[in-house]
């Protein structure tokens, strides 16, 4: 019989809310005004990536060279001044089915709650507070820790115990995304995992993944 569930870690993108393309716009204002180019996030990454990784890429895809890690640190900064607005104007911007009901729930029941997600941390807050989701999350691992999601995932862990005071069971801690790469990461990390389909993969594609739960969404067959 599994281990009841203790804690759960949850992505952000895709899987608590969708930004409507806020986060694309942020990284394409940075690079146009530091360097005058068009940054098509969409075209150069995929979802699941750290916010480092999409920075290096579009150095060697758009800029044309690799950045210098000073750059890098520059883009990043200039990217977290253009977030609130481009999230505050976002018209496409939705809390995905079934979270607002579900985290309080789950606040309620004592189920300890983080996020793990490729975002720095700021941007994290960013996207959490337009949607009033942020204040269910005392703890979190992010992009801004390392640009490897199970290292990220194996942070938000930590953290966690640090938060409640004793180390957060493995087994008893599952983590929530819409990507292959949340699938991997968790596992990565020795934790089960959920798949949810709001994000760009299906159902049949998440439990291909190896998703320990693969679902639409959180209002059928969440595991809690």
């Amino acid at each position: 019989m599994p281990d009841p569930i203790k804690a759960v870690l949850w992505d952000i993108d895709g899987t608590l809310l969708t930004t409507g393309g806020a986060g694309a716009v942020a990284w394409q204002r940075a690079f146009e005004e530091l360097y005058g180019v068009e940054a098509n996030i969409d075209e150069h990454t995929r979802a699941g990536m750290t916010d480092p990784e999409i920075t290096e890429i579009i150095f060697d895809e758009v800029v044309g060279r690799e950045g210098t890690p000073e750059e890098q640190a520059k883009v990043v900064a200039k990217y977290l001044e253009y977030m609130p607005d481009a999230v505050a104007e976002s018209s496409g911007y939705r809390v995905m089915p079934g979270i607002t009901e579900t985290l309080p729930r789950l606040a309620d029941a004592g189920i300890v709650q983080g996020v793990v997600t490729g975002n720095v941390e700021a941007a994290a807050r960013i996207k959490l507070a337009r949607g009033d989701l942020d204040k269910y999350f005392s703890f979190g691992g992010y992009g801004s820790d390392d640009r490897d999601r199970v290292k990220v995932t194996e942070r938000a862990i930590e953290r966690g115990g640090e938060v409640i005071g004793t180390p957060l069971e493995r087994a008893a801690t599952i983590s929530v995304g819409d990507t292959p790469r949340d699938v991997s990461a968790g596992h990565g990390a020795g934790i089960r995992v959920v798949g949810v389909a709001t994000g760009a993969y299906s159902v049949a594609e998440l439990e291909a993944a190896g998703a320990d739960w693969a679902i639409a969404d959180v209002t059928q067959g969440f595991p809690i």
